[in-house]
């Protein structure tokens, strides 16, 4: 899958319910029938919605790890807290878990911004937040993280 471009403002239902936008819906069309997998960020509060073939290949690698180290057994567990499969119904709604929308304290407004190959599911206001508390140290974040010239690419 190709990178995913686009952040949208959204709103949820009663029920959980989260309409994709239509743009969303566009670059997902060739997957939108395989499902997705939803599960929480380990980093930030908010929701990662993993396209079933990206979440396939993430397992692939994690099922690499010793089961017999529990630091893994740990990892694995902590990872997989709340994972759960869902598919887009045939009105382009996204049924959010009641847990998940507890852990990412997730209102009626909503920010969906994609992370290249997943989808970050965020409550507006700490999507504000999380923006705003990364302004003032993203410049040295980007120098630090894409300043290096030791890939393939050479990309600085």
């Amino acid at each position: 899958m190709n990178t995913l471009i686009g952040t949208y403002d959204c709103k949820v239902d009663a029920k959980g319910r989260l309409m994709l936008p239509s743009g969303i819906k566009k670059q997902m069309d060739p997957i939108l029938d395989a499902g997705f997998v939803l599960r929480r960020s380990v980093f930030q509060p908010c929701l990662e919605l993993y396209p079933m073939q990206e979440w396939t290949l993430l397992m692939e690698k994690m099922n690499k790890l010793n089961r017999f180290k529990k630091k893994n057994n740990d990892f694995i567990r902590r990872f997989s807290a709340g994972a759960r499969i869902v598919d887009v119904d045939k009105n382009g709604r996204l049924l959010i878990p009641k847990d998940l929308i507890v852990f990412a304290d997730i209102s009626k407004d909503i920010v969906i911004s994609p992370a290249i190959n997943i989808i970050e599911i965020w409550d507006k206001t700490k999507y504000e937040q999380a923006i705003d508390d990364a302004t003032g140290d993203f410049a040295e974040l980007a120098e630090e993280v894409m300043g290096q010239n030791d890939d393939e690419d050479g990309i600085s």
